[in-house]
């Protein structure tokens, strides 16, 4: 069953919380191409990409939409120990309306029942409004690990 947030308060518009479809991937891609301090690259976030990310993780990635139009996008996954999430992107002209938090409390509540106990993701150091963002959601800064990856396929990276 599609889990779907939906809020109509008095004189404001319909927005909803619901799973991302490959039929999203153009707006999107153009979210995300509007929002700085997210980075992409032409292998993972192409439309090939994603759709073989989406496939394996159909319960775990959302979009907020409002009047048709998507605001809000969230892609997380997990490796059936801890969940992952990536690309969170709320439009500039929407933020601080509470809808990044629906949609990291709307993935937490997925991955909680699929079993998931932890989850983890990666914010670029410059970007500041992410970082806050994500400290406000509970996401505690770890300084005891380093974060390493090995390339194995060249790509083209496009950060924002």
């Amino acid at each position: 069953m599609e889990k779907i947030l939906k809020e109509n308060r008095q004189g404001e518009r319909m927005m909803q919380i619901r799973k991302m479809t490959m039929a999203d991937y153009e707006n999107i891609y153009a979210l995300w191409m509007s929002c700085t301090g997210v980075g992409l690259n032409n292998l993972d976030d192409s439309k090939e990409g994603i759709e073989k990310f989406l496939n394996r993780n159909p319960d775990t990635c959302f979009v907020a939409e409002e009047d048709g139009r998507i605001i809000g996008v969230l892609l997380a996954g997990n490796d059936g120990r801890r969940g992952y999430i990536y690309h969170t992107a709320v439009h500039p002209d929407c933020r601080n309306k509470g809808i990044g938090t629906k949609l990291v409390n709307t993935v937490m509540q997925a991955l909680k029942d699929l079993g998931i106990n932890k989850t983890a993701l990666v914010v670029f150091k410059r970007n500041e409004s992410g970082n806050a963002f994500w400290e406000k959601m509970g996401f505690t800064e770890r300084h005891d690990i380093s974060y390493r990856n090995r390339i194995i396929n060249e790509m083209i990276r496009y950060d924002l």
